[in-house]
């Protein structure tokens, strides 16, 4: 099953620059790991360096979700997307190039909306430039917009499964790998760092 730019925006609730970048990463990296769709299962690995709009965008397109542990978080703030195929070993690396390029009038507009102002002036500047940023972006050719990679990593470890504590402050249950022992009691970190 393929995924449209509409599919995306229904998911994410309103279509943004981020949005249409992260639907243009998740549909590179399918088509540099030679992948005809989204994957079903857990087969596809994908590692984001952020948590922007693009990650809503690259679970729709690729399949990959938090849920399913094959969606993993490293927050280093980067546009940067690494994408592990388990099935052959093929990895691909996206980072965002895109640029915007904008005149000192626009800049100007952009800090006053980024200090609150919402004037009618402003609000259609803004609304104006998202639309032409996300038409850029659609429009663009991966490579004008997107560095691709191709690089040696260590495989991601598959989904794990972990029985289940109940923290014995506030009762309510904690996977194992994260509990927390102080002084003989099983807590979840929340308590545990309440109580410390």
């Amino acid at each position: 099953m393929k995924f449209s730019f509409e599919d995306v925006i229904k998911f994410h609730g309103h279509s943004c620059p981020g949005l249409a970048l992260g639907y243009k990463v998740a549909v590179t990296a399918i088509e540099e790991l030679g992948l005809n769709e989204r994957v079903h299962d857990e087969e596809l690995v994908c590692i984001v360096e952020n948590d922007s709009c693009a990650v809503d965008a690259i679970q729709v397109i690729t399949g990959c979700t938090f849920g399913k542990g094959n969606l993993i978080f490293r927050d280093y703030g980067k546009q940067v997307y690494t994408f592990f195929n388990r099935k052959d070993n093929k990895v691909v690396r996206v980072s965002v190039e895109f640029e915007f390029k904008e005149s000192e009038k626009e800049k100007a507009l952009w800090q006053r909306f980024m200090q609150g102002d919402r004037s009618r002036e402003i609000v259609e500047f803004i609304e104006k430039r998202k639309a032409q940023k996300i038409n850029q972006i659609l429009k663009a050719k991966k490579d004008e917009i997107l560095k691709i990679t191709y690089p040696q990593i260590i495989p991601p470890k598959e989904a794990r499964i972990f029985k289940s504590l109940k923290c014995e402050n506030c009762g309510e249950k904690v996977a194992e790998v994260k509990a927390r022992l102080l002084k003989g009691k099983i807590l979840c970190i929340p308590c545990f760092e309440e109580l410390l």
